[in-house]
């Protein structure tokens, strides 16, 4: 199902979800360079991109095709926000790569940037989210799983984490602790999130 696309408030909607998608892409750059492990979505793109020898960017927009086929099997609503949300997290992402340090030996710096990555993700996903253009295509299936069982908002995004965890382990992605602690709080960070901007994941 496709949601139409309110046209008196586009531009507005467009440049605040942009921004979304930029803080997006910042948390993602900070979980890559804080070298603790990255999480089960980033495991498995790094993992992908080792082994292919595309950018981290590029994969991140293939798995989005991918894991916006899943959503529309739950006949989950989709927009011009969630097509936005696979074309343009990428190059958000290749772009914060180039100016986020990598961070090796300091543990303290590491563990904040883990934190910064998980909360800032969270609100990221809000933002774009309360826009109501459709959300992306990871979140789309996080709201389908959501809205179509007895689970909370966190209980199938940390779900659905431990899954992709298993197959970036397989691929052989980056994992460490903060693969560990990132599955864990992402779902909170998430639903905080979701509270700061009164967005809500309602039943079907």
């Amino acid at each position: 199902m496709i949601k139409p696309i309110r046209w008196s408030t586009f531009f507005r909607d467009f440049i605040f979800i942009q921004i979304g998608f930029a803080v997006f892409g910042l948390s993602i750059a900070l979980l890559i360079q804080a070298n603790l492990g990255t999480s089960p979505w980033v495991m498995l793109t790094v993992a992908l991109s080792d082994i292919i020898g595309w950018s981290v960017g590029i994969l991140t927009m293939l798995i989005g095709f991918v894991v916006l086929a899943g959503s529309l099997y739950f006949k989950e609503q989709i927009g011009w926000g969630t097509l936005g949300n696979i074309l343009c997290i990428g190059p958000w992402l290749d772009g914060a790569l180039l100016f986020v340090p990598s961070v090796t030996g300091n543990w303290q710096i590491q563990g904040i940037m883990l934190v910064a990555s998980a909360l800032l993700m969270g609100i990221a996903t809000a933002v774009y989210i309360s826009v109501e253009a459709g959300a992306g295509p990871r979140d789309t299936l996080m709201l389908a799983v959501t809205r179509n069982s007895r689970f909370s908002l966190r209980q199938a995004r940390t779900g659905i984490e431990l899954v992709v965890l298993l197959f970036g382990v397989i691929l052989g992605g980056p994992v460490g602790i903060g693969t560990v602690i990132f599955a864990i709080i992402i779902g909170p960070a998430v639903q905080w999130g979701f509270r700061l901007f009164g967005v809500e994941a309602k039943k079907a």
